[in-house]
């Protein structure tokens, strides 16, 4: 395959955030989310995973069960369950308690409704 350019499990993005990114915060580039591997100042190119398990910030006193669908608040820079102005990122592989900071989180972009 001359086409071919890589398994597309991480990819090269440049930051959007006026504040930038520390490595392992989640980051939205349009439909694009990926984890950050690396810090980075904003436009900054940066390689993020598009792909895995991650724990990930999540709402604060919010409780997540395993299998939930789970939406990146790209205001607030963190998971929630809250789908309506948020983007879906994946399902939660750990039930996170409301005192729990972080969310265990498997990317994948599932269908918005049904199995």
């Amino acid at each position: 395959m001359r086409n071919f350019i890589q398994p597309g499990n991480s990819l090269a993005i440049a930051v959007p955030y006026a504040t930038g990114v520390s490595s392992s915060q989640g980051v939205l580039v349009g439909a694009l989310f990926g984890v950050a591997a690396v810090d980075g100042l904003q436009n900054a190119m940066i390689e993020a995973a598009t792909q895995g398990v991650f724990d990930l910030t999540k709402e604060p006193a919010l409780a997540i069960g395993a299998g939930v669908r789970v939406f990146w608040d790209n205001t607030n820079r963190r998971i929630t369950t809250t789908a309506t102005g948020n983007f879906q990122v994946g399902i939660a592989t750990q039930a996170a308690l409301a005192a729990n900071a972080t969310v265990r989180v498997w990317l994948n972009r599932v269908p918005a409704a049904g199995a």
